[in-house]
């Protein structure tokens, strides 16, 4: 680990000078070797699928494990769509004269080298490349146990990339081993690594959170709501209900509570169930929700940890409030802080929603599930952050860079 330190620290010196058409061409390089291999990449994957299904791994890491065609297309489109984007480095902005004459702006830089640890999810290792080439920084990169036989198929594609663009292989390594211990000493090399992005499990980041002395962009939980208010057009909030829940059960942007305004639960909630008894999902439901869904099959008594849980499966807490207050307070309190939606159409309201949730992102009249650096148009995601500090949010090119100050002066000295 500390030779793949040394290496990428020296390998960003030399990324920190590549123009954009160079970073461009690697891109494009790798999304055309991506969908060469696609018939390999699909094998590597199922040798990961076979021993994760005999390991007894749980449907939600098993779904984040696959590779599909159109996996591996999105991975192969998310990297042209980085390329096609605006190269953040070297940007200069908030130029301003100073009273002494000297000229005082700040310019966009590379963090340096990142480390991104994850589980799973083969298509990080692609996404966190392509984004870290693209905004000239370095990167270690250590997937899951799981994933190891796709993430070191991709890996070669990417060197492959970086070559023919005559950029140093090491700007993206892979670390080739399952040992655990390679996490720890990678979390605890500040001299080599700059910044660390988990993107995994809670049990995984908890870890880290204790251990690391290399700073981190992180979310630990995604918790996310969808608040119905009694201003919403039913069909919108029927939509949207069920596409945040059962669009994908897996994902850190799905929704885990759903907050119904009082007045417009006994319109919508039962032709909302309509939609889960298809996908058989569980409705742990307060007192007032559950007497207007008695009926439904997979029906459950809401307990107070409902209100703190990520399911990554089909459950769904439900709760009913007076209004959108109520409703805010409740997110405010339970929340991560990750992704919030209001369906209404009450424009007052939706403002006052935006203003007020304390979340990383908040929506209105749409699906949490958009939550996302690609839908964003950030091209790819490094990662999501409901921390305040640096970036919060999707993490794109601009997440994965820093700010310094540059002076321009005419000989000036200080007084």
């Amino acid at each position: 680990m500390k030779t793949l330190g040394q290496q990428a620290r020296a390998a960003s010196r030399a990324m920190v000078k590549a123009d954009t058409a160079t970073k461009n061409k690697a891109l494009l390089a790798i999304a055309t070797a991506i969908r060469r291999d696609a018939a390999s990449l699909r094998a590597a994957n199922e040798l990961d699928l076979a021993a994760a299904k005999t390991a007894g791994m749980d449907a939600a890491m098993l779904d984040r494990l696959a590779l599909s065609d159109k996996a591996i297309a999105t991975m192969a489109e998310g990297l042209e769509q980085i390329a096609r984007l605006s190269d953040p480095i070297g940007e200069i902005s908030n130029m301003k004269y100073r009273p002494s004459g000297i000229q005082v702006g700040q310019m966009r830089v590379p963090l340096g080298v990142i480390g991104i640890i994850y589980e799973a999810r083969p298509n990080v290792t692609v996404d966190a490349a392509g984004l870290c080439i693209k905004s000239g920084n370095a990167t270690i990169l250590r997937g899951g146990s799981e994933a190891i036989h796709c993430n070191c198929a991709l890996a070669l594609l990417v060197k492959e990339g970086l070559a023919a663009a005559g950029l140093p292989e090491q700007a993206v390594q892979v670390v080739d081993t399952t040992d655990r211990a390679a996490v720890g000493a990678l979390i605890t090399m500040p001299e080599y690594v700059d910044v660390i992005v988990p993107r995994g499990g809670k049990s995984l980041i908890e870890r880290l959170m204790r251990e690391a002395t290399v700073p981190m962009i992180k979310h630990l939980d995604g918790i996310c709501h969808v608040y119905i208010d009694d201003k919403a057009d039913i069909q919108k909030a029927i939509d949207i209900g069920f596409n945040a829940k059962c669009h994908r059960y897996g994902t850190c942007n799905t929704m885990e509570t759903l907050l119904v305004a009082e007045a417009i639960a006994p319109q919508v909630l039962p032709l909302l169930a309509e939609r889960y008894l298809t996908e058989k999902v569980e409705l742990r439901c307060d007192v007032q929700a559950a007497q207007i869904l008695h009926a439904y099959p997979y029906l459950a008594e809401a307990q107070e940890v409902d209100w703190s849980t990520e399911y990554l499966a089909p459950i769904l807490a439900i709760k009913l409030v007076v209004d959108m207050y109520e409703a805010i307070e409740h997110i405010n309190q339970y929340s991560s802080k990750h992704t919030e939606s209001i369906i209404t159409e009450d424009y007052s309201r939706a403002m006052a929603f935006l203003r007020e949730v304390d979340s990383a992102s908040v929506m209105v009249n749409a699906s949490t599930r958009f939550a996302d650096g690609f839908e964003y148009g950030l091209g790819a995601e490094i990662g999501i952050s409901n921390d305040k500090l640096h970036a919060r949010g999707p993490v794109g090119l601009e997440g994965l860079t820093s700010l310094k100050y540059v002076v321009f002066g005419h000989g000036e000295v200080r007084q």
